[in-house]
C-alpha cells in the first residue's frame, strides 16, 4: 500500500526576490529526501516580469507536478493560502514561505507524524541573515501538548513557515480567513479550540530569513490593529478569559509599540527560547526518579519480612536496656 500523498503549498507576491523564490522552491522539492506529490504555487497579484519568468521556469522544470494558481489582485497571505488549499489534491499539506529554506529531511520528519494521526505538525527553525551560514537566532516551540495549549493563550505556539497539516482540519476550523498579519495564529487557536491534534518537533527543520526590517515588521500601528482584533476574537470565542485578554493587550500590544532596539533583544531573549525552556523542564521532570513514598510505621513489613495483617496492632516498643 502506497503511503499517503501530500502537497506543498507556496505563495509568492510582487515583493519576493527571484533568487529567494528559486532557492526556496528547490529546497522544498528537488533537495527533499521525501518529495511532495504535488506543488501548489500561488501568485498573489501582479509580479515583476523577472519574477514571473522565474515562476514559469519553476513550473516547467519541476520534477513534481505543479498546480499554478494566479490571483489577479493581491489579496494577502490568508486568502492566498485559502485559494491554494482549494487547489490542493491531497489532504496533507506542507507550508513553505517563498524566501525561506527547508532542510533536506524536513518532510521525512514531519509528514509521517501527520500520517500517524496528527492534524498539524510544526517544528523549530533557525533564523539567518545573508545566507544559511549566517545563523542569528533560533526558535524552539513547545512540544508538550499541555504546553502548546497553555502557550497559545499568550503567543502563537507554532512557527507558521514550518507547519504541515491536514487540509480537512484547517477547513473544519474555517480556513485562514482575512486577519492580516495574524491569520496563522487565529487559525491555530480555532484548531486547538476545536480539538485538533497538534504536535511540535523541537528540532529546527527550516531556515527562516530575517533580513533588514524583520524586527521592524513585528511592530507598528497596522500590526497593533490586527493584534487588538485578534484578542477581541479570542475573547469573544471564549478561548481566553477577561483577565487574559487585558494581559495580552498590555503585553502584546505594548510589544508592538516599543522601539525596535528594545523589541529585538526582548524577542530573542524571552519569546524565541520559551519552548526550549519548557521542553527542558519537561525532560528533567520525566528523567527524575520517582519520589519515595512514605509508609506509616503500622503499615510497614515486620523485620522478618512478613507483612502485618490488617487490623493487628504493632507490638509495643520495648524500653531500652
Amino acid at each position: 500500500m502506497q503511503p499517503e500523498a501530500f502537497t506543498l503549498l507556496m505563495t509568492v507576491y510582487g515583493g519576493d526576490r527571484e533568487a529567494h523564490v528559486r532557492d526556496a522552491f528547490r529546497s522544498a522539492v528537488q533537495l527533499q529526501t521525501l518529495r511532495p506529490d504535488q506543488v501548489v504555487l500561488v501568485q498573489d497579484g501582479p509580479v515583476p516580469p523577472a519574477l514571473a519568468a522565474v515562476l514559469h521556469e519553476l513550473v516547467r522544470t519541476s520534477p513534481v507536478e505543479v498546480t499554478f494558481v494566479h490571483l489577479e489582485h493581491n489579496r494577502g497571505l490568508g486568502p492566498a493560502l485559502d485559494a491554494g488549499l482549494h487547489a490542493s489534491r491531497h489532504d496533507i499539506v506542507a507550508r513553505m514561505d517563498a524566501d525561506d529554506y527547508s532542510m533536506p529531511h524536513r518532510f521525512q520528519t514531519q509528514v509521517p507524524l501527520v500520517r500517524a494521526g496528527a492534524d498539524l505538525v510544526g517544528a523549530g527553525l533557525l533564523e539567518f541573515g545573508t545566507d544559511i551560514t549566517d545563523i542569528v537566532g533560533r526558535r524552539t516551540p513547545p512540544s508538550d501538548p499541555a504546553d502548546i495549549a497553555r502557550y497559545s493563550r499568550l503567543h502563537d505556539p507554532f512557527n507558521h513557515p514550518t507547519v504541515v497539516y491536514r487540509r480537512s482540519a484547517v477547513v473544519a476550523a474555517g480556513g485562514y480567513g482575512d486577519l492580516p498579519l495574524m491569520e496563522d495564529y487565529w487559525l491555530f487557536v480555532r484548531m486547538i479550540a476545536g480539538g485538533a491534534r497538534m504536535v511540535n518537533v523541537a528540532e529546527p527543520l527550516v531556515y527562516y530569513r530575517v533580513g533588514d526590517g524583520a524586527y521592524e515588521r513585528r511592530g507598528g500601528r497596522d500590526l497593533l490593529r490586527s493584534e487588538l482584533r485578534l484578542q477581541r476574537e479570542m475573547r469573544r470565542e471564549g478561548f481566553i478569559s477577561q483577565p487574559q485578554y487585558w494581559r495580552n493587550v498590555m503585553v502584546r500590544g505594548g510589544y508592538r509599540l516599543v522601539p525596535t532596539l528594545i523589541r529585538k533583544p526582548f524577542y530573542r531573549a524571552v519569546v524565541a527560547p520559551y519552548g526550549a525552556r519548557r521542553n527542558r523542564l519537561r525532560d528533567r521532570a520525566r528523567a527524575a526518579p520517582p519520589p519515595v513514598r512514605y509508609v506509616p510505621r503500622h503499615a510497614r513489613p515486620e523485620a522478618g519480612g512478613h507483612e502485618r495483617l490488617p487490623g493487628m496492632d504493632a507490638a509495643p516498643p520495648q524500653p531500652e536496656k
